[in-house]
């Protein structure tokens, strides 16, 4: 998918084209996990991904939403981006 208004503006990148191969978001009590994986990842991309999760959690947006913002491929301030805190890079794979 192109992910152009999941990436943080002043990013100079080539191409916004990325592959995500999964997403999953649990709660265990008051901890909820948004684990993204993907082949690469934009400027503050899973950081909106995130933001973007919350508000529709929250009820702030519909789940329908988030295909919109993704369909629009433009930035805009609509994606909340999640703050750093909490954010861990969890693995890198080289196949």
């Amino acid at each position: 998918h192109d992910f152009a208004s999941f990436c943080g503006s002043g990013a100079q990148v080539k191409t916004t084209i990325r592959t995500v191969t999964g997403i999953e978001v649990f709660r265990d009590g008051d901890i909820v996990t948004i684990r993204v994986s993907g082949t690469g990842f934009l400027y503050n991309m899973v950081r909106i991904i995130a933001g973007v999760l919350i508000r529709v959690g929250r009820g702030f947006y519909a789940p329908e939403k988030v295909k919109e913002i993704l369909d629009a491929k433009v930035h805009t301030s609509e994606g909340a981006t999640a703050p750093p805190n909490g954010l861990v890079l969890m693995k890198i794979d080289y196949n």
